[in-house]
């Protein structure tokens, strides 16, 4: 398997020159589990550590590798363990607030090329989630995909009003409609996934993303589990890992999120709330909120039935939210920043007295 055959594509053509002037190879990484992580060039997958160097430099976790990244390593023991020097430009992402009080970036997965986001029919579907994962896909600049799984568990009436509930909330994004139990809509799937790029399947556990790659690899290698009587799903994967298909195509499996706090993704809600933003931009004054303002052109469009409020709430929500967040990891770095000037200048003026 040649580099092209894992992704690499001419967009990193110049990254790679500068790895070859340092005496590194490419090699793309393939899972990250706990802080160890497996590597993959044309030779074959071997696990990889980070050096030393690379961990200092780093200035957050997201500047170190996640799945999908390429990057520049070493091989050492006779090519089967690897230093990661370096993490080559990212040319797409899937990015989130890290989990818990941290403010700060949590890389997902890197070189994607279109995410599928997994909703199911039955007990999770869900218009407010569906729009967080746009946000997600369309702030990293990747295409969105929706597939509406356990089709069979719902009416073909159903599944139409479904769809309708989507549409009306301006998602444009393409919609297949997928039963792992009858396989309908699965070859769909492959037949979107081309060789040589890469995608995701982004969704709650428990939606069926891992009955769905084992349609997908033929041999059901994955293990799978019942969803509980509640309807709420039950976590298989339990690491991000990237497999690649028996048609050449490449995918990132990866555990459901229960957590996507969202932090500085202001382009992206832009993009996957066209339909607001474009009202928006005709409201009589620029820095509208939508709410009682006289001139609105979206609560205009709310009271002719053209937008619903759960739409506007959403995306006001996701907005105030990023910003918040944004704002947040603002101060903080400027504080280390300034925290960092302290120690500098306490050990320059402790050095000074000491040679005194």
């Amino acid at each position: 398997m040649n580099l092209s055959e894992l992704g690499m594509d001419a967009w990193l053509a110049p990254s790679i020159s500068e790895l070859s002037a340092q005496d590194l190879s490419a090699a793309r990484v393939t899972a990250v589990d706990r802080g160890r992580y497996l590597v993959r060039n044309e030779a074959g997958e071997v696990p990889a550590e980070l050096t030393g160097k690379l961990l200092h430099l780093a200035e957050s976790s997201a500047d170190l590798p996640c799945v999908g990244d390429w990057v520049g390593v070493r091989y050492r023991d006779g090519g089967t363990q690897a230093s990661i020097h370096t993490v080559l430009p990212r040319r797409s992402f899937l990015r989130r607030k890290a989990a818990g009080r941290d403010v700060e970036f949590q890389m997902i997965a890197a070189h994607i090329d279109a995410a599928f986001i997994v909703m199911s029919c039955h007990f999770d579907f869900n218009i407010a989630r569906l729009e967080r994962y746009l946000v997600m896909a369309h702030d990293g600049h990747i295409e969105p995909v929706v597939l509406l799984t356990k089709t069979d568990l719902i009416s073909p009436e159903v599944l139409e009003q479904l769809i309708g509930q989507i549409r009306r909330v301006g998602v444009e994004a393409r919609i297949v409609c997928v039963s792992n139990v009858t396989g309908s809509g699965v070859e769909q799937v492959r037949e979107l996934m081309t060789p040589g790029k890469t995608y995701c399947l982004l969704g709650s556990s428990g939606v069926g993303k891992t009955t769905l790659i084992n349609h997908l690899l033929g041999d059901g290698d994955l293990e799978t589990r019942e969803v509980s009587h509640t309807g709420e799903g039950r976590h298989t994967t339990t690491r991000r890992h990237l497999i690649v298909l028996a048609h050449g195509a490449l995918l990132i499996d990866m555990p459901g999120m229960r957590e996507l706090g969202l932090l500085g993704a202001g382009e992206g809600i832009e993009d996957s709330f066209a339909d607001i933003a474009a009202l928006a931009r005709q409201c009589r004054f620029p820095d509208c909120t939508h709410g009682s303002e006289p001139g609105c052109a979206v609560r205009a469009a709310i009271e002719r039935n053209e937008v619903s409020e759960a739409h506007l709430r959403n995306y006001l929500k996701l907005r105030k939210e990023s910003e918040f967040h944004e704002l947040s990891l603002t101060e903080r770095r400027n504080k280390d920043r300034a925290f960092g000037r302290f120690l500098h200048n306490y050990k320059k003026q402790k050095g000074g007295r000491d040679r005194d």
